[in-house]
């Protein structure tokens, strides 16, 4: 027994150290030597050995015993692949192999013979590892394939990746800013890589104008990069809201009206004074998108106690950007400059923004599946300081001379109830007649006199938003595709409003054949909304209402909306007919909205050779809204009701066809030159069927009109061919030289003008390789570039064109004088920069200066009415723009397990108007108004100046009062009180990594900038804000300044007026100077703590990755703005005009939690 046991333990012990010559793991340093490894020697018979090497690939072993019986194996080598070892094992036994399926057969023959079998026996391994950067921090997106193949894998959240591949290929781990790294697998199943950074390199690749790939560092004009995950790191409704503070030079503007918030894209200012035509372009896949708006009211922000059919309130229906979702976002490319946006001719006169979708990549198991889901809340971020010690009253006192309150006629004195204001008496525990909301009417005894301080946060609810969406990835040789579905549901902060919002979408790409690449993208996006809310002073708008509350009023009483048994023909606003009630505004005044949007390119790419490729593309951008407003009854404005149908419709289509030729010229310079040509058709179009009352009340259908339905409809139509190329120098990756040219044919042109040609120059330079520089510079780039980019104009401005009235068969003549020798705006760019990398890029800045002039404007002037028209067309004006950006990022902290990388961002721009036509009178043009408030253009001026009545001042800049009034003296003229636009903007992002934990915070702001309050005017001259407690108690105010004495002299002014009466007058409304405040602001705008379990955890759960991340957006802000936020503009129906606030709604601060899994 015991002879038997040593017996087989030695077998055992002989069969063993077998199985670790065949199986033993290699280090990358070992394999390294491996042709030179040392010969093991062993003593195992042959068959053994060759169960061995069976057992090892996964085979069963087929032989002959007799053909085995005493023989002995050869010497073998550690490390060689399982082929070469059989070679050596049966090398003089006279044996040979061959592989037959899952067999592996031994018989007769010379194994040195490849030809006599198929040998083919290569071990196919799951191998895993980890790839990190020279630090320990992992590295994400890492390119891992097999050496001579198209397998490609990407490595996860943690730098994990796992790949199928023979047990002796050679794997390839690439990523762009890091050294190419290429490690045998040597049979091993885990491969760690550390990738070291190049520093030479620094050539990120940048998706550039027509969707063409450029490294960064050949580019002539700067650019800025966004990437997907930094547009998701705390989710809005509006992806865009993301790009705040993270890109210098870009200044995004909405009116905080509601869940949409439509967005005003602009970099480096306003270049036209055609306040709509200074948004830049955006391009998803090559595609330009329709991001334009459609009013469904009218045009002024300001509409207090309007009444009729054209004074229905500005809805924001939102724009194009809004619809696309942040999670199939790859990245987001900013072309500030007009050199880099040269190739979109008149589209991109302004720059424009790069929208590159996901792609399919191919994922170890097939197919690769994302899950993420989205929860957040949302409440107030600030409010104004009301003030809640007085009540509504207008300094009504009764026969002691005390003040008193009223609600309706009583013993007490004459009604006070039914007044805006809150001059009455001080919350002092007295008992006044009130309202009743039980017998709604005055109360039968009096009651306390109390203030309500919920009575307008109170209206507010906690918002809520859910996001949920699911991807599905993969990628063949040949073939390549990912598709998404992503859910959103909004309760917004405003009782009934939100939205709902499907996208659906569809990335592929499949080599047809060696020469043929075809891509196919579509996305479809389904929105709905049961209810938007009205934004502006308009007594429609929640935003009137909350001016016009009083202290002194409970919320409660107005939320059964309408009076007992007179539901749907009388409300409860029981203190002022203009006053709607804030419920009903919110359930009864609807504003729905369907719409549907399509977008999508076809692409083929044919490649004849190493030289020659040819790109056609045709894309579509396709959107459809279907809205309805309904006013019921007994509204100051739509006393009968009100019913409004409005079919929206957007069409573009982009046809692109592009030859591209590329060669080594001389060993020294690289060419690449491309020719190609753009065909685009837009078409808008406008249905609206209008029921100015209706016959039943709550009964919203055309055919309940009270009088016949009116409908009218707008029809836009514009086309626009080009042609464009550009060519490609490289002199030794040293030099860069891009020449650009386009020439447009614009339908909107008339004949002999609709011909223009867009040239543009640029140029790089690598000062660190063409110049010997100290140690501490990585790298340093030297950039210029000049361009030549326009505008052309909207349709129907160069020939006669009649207008549809009310009345069948009749047309009227326009008003507007046209002109048929119209020229497109021309805006040339020169731009300088320099990009520094300093200490192995632990400090990297990046520095442009630029120098815009457009002339050309198109501009509208008055006519003498005796003219016929009231206005023309005309060529004229001259702006520039000149200004500074600074990117400056660096790694102060980076070691195994912490990292800390920071990125500030600053710029600045000036404006000037260095002309405008002698047709002008004045050299004055009016840009906008809203309410008093005018957007004026004047020589030496900017862009944005604010314009108005002010104050009258002494020449030491003491305001002047009447000496007898009190009040404070009025000018005869308006006067620029400041400018809209901000001295300068700037951002800061924080990241901090530790170990599986990240957190990152994003602070951005402005300083300067002027901004128009109305709220503040009205809530001011009523009493509202805690500003007018000042003279309550002696129910004067004095004014600080001087009087004019009859000597000339100036004095201190000593004359006492009213309470009402001073805060009514020195806020009015025309007063811009008192009622405008700074706009500087500083906002905690992003801050997210994400987790990512480590892989041993998610291995077990059989997930690629999960991740979980708690964020906050707009979470506090410091401001001197006396309203909610400083962040904000008017809409003038579908025109967003900057520096003027109208019944701002609130800005709301976010929470969320996000939970994503990779499977």
């Amino acid at each position: 027994m015991e002879s038997n046991r040593q017996y087989l333990t030695k077998r055992a012990l002989m069969y063993g150290a077998f199985l670790s010559l065949c199986w033993g793991p290699v280090t990358a340093q070992q394999y390294a030597h491996a042709s030179h490894a040392p010969v093991q020697h062993t003593r195992v018979s042959l068959e053994q050995a060759l169960k061995a090497v069976a057992s090892r690939i996964n085979k069963k072993l087929v032989y002959d015993t007799r053909q085995l019986a005493g023989k002995q194996a050869h010497t073998v080598s550690a490390g060689l692949p399982a082929d070469r070892l059989l070679e050596e094992i049966l090398t003089n036994t006279g044996l040979t192999y061959r592989v037959e399926g899952d067999l592996l057969v031994i018989f007769p023959g010379d194994v040195t013979d490849g030809a006599s079998s198929n040998r083919s026996i290569r071990q196919q391994l799951t191998v895993r590892g980890h790839v990190k950067s020279a630090d320990g921090e992992p590295l994400v997106g890492v390119s891992v394939s097999i050496k001579g193949t198209t397998t490609t894998v990407s490595t996860g959240i943690s730098g994990q990746y796992s790949i199928t591949a023979p047990e002796d290929a050679t794997l390839v781990f690439a990523l762009i800013g890091f050294v190419k790294q290429e490690q045998a697998v040597a049979g091993r199943t885990q491969v760690d890589v550390l990738l070291e950074e190049d520093n030479q390199a620094l050539s990120e690749v940048v998706v550039t104008a027509l969707g063409i790939k450029r490294e960064e560092k050949a580019l002539g004009y700067g650019v800025s990069v966004v990437k997907g995950e930094d547009l998701t790191d705390a989710i809005s409704n509006n992806w865009s809201d993301a790009l705040k503070g993270k890109v210098a030079g870009l200044n995004l503007t909405q009116t905080g009206s509601g869940p949409l918030n439509s967005t005003r894209i602009n970099l480096r200012g306003d270049r036209s004074l055609d306040i709509n035509g200074n948004e830049a372009l955006v391009v998803i896949d090559g595609i330009p998108m329709i991001n334009g708006k459609i009013s469904s009211g009218v045009d002024q922000a300001y509409g207090a106690g309007a009444s009729g059919v054209d004074k229905d309130i500005p809805i924001d229906f939102g724009n194009g950007l809004s619809d696309i979702n942040p999670d199939d976002i790859e990245s987001v490319t900013v072309l500030k400059g007009a050199a880099a946006s040269a190739l979109y001719g008149s589209r991109a006169a302004n720059g424009a923004l790069i929208i590159t979708t996901k792609s399919g990549r191919r994922r170890e198991g097939g197919i690769g599946i994302t899950v993420n889901s989205n929860t957040s809340i949302q409440d107030v971020l600030r409010w104004p300081d009301w003030q809640y010690e007085y009540g509504q009253g207008n300094n009504n006192r009764n026969a002691n001379g005390d003040l008193y309150y009223s609600y309706h006629l009583s013993e007490d004195g004459a009604n006070t109830g039914s007044t805006s204001s809150a001059f009455g008496p001080r919350f002092d525990g007295q008992y006044y007649f009130q309202y009743d909301p039980e017998i709604e009417g005055q109360s039968v005894d009096r009651r306390l006199w109390r203030p309500y301080t919920d009575n307008i946060k109170g209206f507010w609810r906690t918002g809520l938003n859910f996001t949920n969406s699911v991807a599905l990835d993969g990628a063949t040789d040949r073939f390549s595709a990912r598709a998404s579905l992503t859910h959103t549901k909004n309760e917004w902060i405003m009782p009934n409003t939100g939205f709902e919002r499907i996208v659906a979408s569809l990335n592929s790409s499949a080599h047809l054949s060696k020469n043929l690449q075809v891509n196919a993208k579509m996305s479809y996006t389904a929105k709905s909304s049961d209810n938007l809310p009205g934004t502006g002073y308009n007594n429609q708008s929640i935003g009137y209402f909350m001016i016009f509350q009083n202290p002194n009023v409970d919320l409660e009483w107005y939320r059964p909306i309408w009076k007992q048994g007179k539901e749907q023909l009388e409300q409860i606003h029981p203190f002022s007919s203009y006053i709607e009630n804030p419920y009903l505004i919110a359930y009864e005044m609807t504003n729905g909205l369907k719409s549907n949007t399509v977008e999508g390119n076809l692409q083929g790419i044919y490649t004849f050779d190493d030289r020659w490729s040819l790109m056609v593309r045709s894309g579509l951008n396709m959107r459809q809204d279907k809205r309805d407003n309904r006013r019921p009854y007994n509204t100051a404005n739509f006393p009968q009701g009100y019913y409004k149908e409005q079919d929206v419709y957007f069409f573009e289509s982009n046809t692109d066809m592009l030859l591209t030729y590329q060669n080594k010229l001389t060993p020294a310079i690289d060419l690449r030159a491309s020719l190609g040509a753009n065909a685009m058709r837009y078409e808008s179009k406008t249905n609206n069927a209008i029921a100015r009352g209706l016959l039943l009340p709550g009964i919203y259908k055309l055919s309940n009109a009270l009088e016949q339905a009116l409908a009218d409809n707008d029809l836009q139509r514009r086309r626009t061919n080009s042609v464009y190329g550009f060519v490609n120098f490289s002199y030794r990756d040293l030099v860069f030289l891009d020449i650009t040219g386009r020439n447009d044919w614009s339908s909107t042109l008339p004949d002999g003008n609709n011909s223009y040609f867009y040239p543009s120059v640029s140029s790089s330079y690598i000062l660190s390789d063409i110049f010997s520089l100290p140690d501490a510079f990585t790298f340093a780039k030297a950039r210029l570039s000049w361009a030549m980019v326009g505008n052309d104009t909207y349709p129907y401005r160069t020939a006669k064109y009649y207008s549809k009235t009310d009345f069948p068969g009749s047309a009227e003549a326009p008003s507007v004088l046209h002109n048929a020798d119209l020229k497109p705006e021309i805006s040339r760019s020169w731009e300088a920069g320099v990009n520094v990398a300093l200490f192995n890029n632990r400090i990297n800045t990046d520095v442009n200066v630029y120098t815009i002039t457009t002339e050309n404007q198109v501009l509208s002037v008055p006519l003498d009415i005796t003219t016929g028209y009231s206005s023309a067309f005309i060529n004229a004006g001259e702006i520039r723009n000149r200004g500074i950006e600074v990117m400056l990022s660096g790694s102060p902290v980076k070691n195994d397990n912490f990292s800390w990388t920071a990125t500030a961002t600053w710029s600045t721009n000036n404006n000037r108007i260095l002309s405008l036509s002698e047709d002008v009178e004045g050299e004055e043009q009016i840009i906008a108004t809203s309410g008093t408030a005018t957007l004026l253009a004047t020589v030496g001026g900017s862009i944005g100046d604010i314009w108005g009545f002010g104050l009258v001042r002494n020449p030491e800049g003491q305001v002047v009062f009447n000496g007898e009034t009190g009040l404070a003296l009025r000018p005869n003229d308006i006067s620029k009180i400041g400018n809209a636009y901000a001295d300068w903007r700037a951002g800061l992002v924080n990241e901090f990594q530790y170990k599986n934990w990240r957190f990152s915070a994003t602070i951005d702001g402005q300083y300067g900038g002027l901004l128009y309050s109305q709220s503040h005017h009205k809530m001011t001259e009523q009493g509202k804000l805690r500003h007018t407690l000042l003279g309550r108690e002696t129910m004067t105010v004095i004014g600080e300044g001087v009087v004019l004495n009859d000597d000339g002299s100036y004095s201190p002014n000593t004359t006492p007026v009213p309470i009402q009466t001073w805060y009514g007058d020195y806020y009015r409304r025309a007063n811009i100077e008192t009622n405008s405040f700074d706009a500087s602001y500083l906002k905690l705008r992003e801050v997210r703590l994400e987790y990512n379990l480590p892989v041993s955890v998610v291995s077990r759960w059989r997930l690629a990755g999960a991740s979980i991340a708690v964020y906050g957006r707009d979470l506090a802000m410091i401001s001197d703005f006396p309203i909610f936020d400083p962040e904000t503009a008017s809409l003038n129906g579908a025109t967003i005009v900057p520096g003027v606030e109208m019944g701002q709604l609130p800005t709301p601060r976010t929470w969320g939690v996000n939970l994503r899994f990779q499977f």
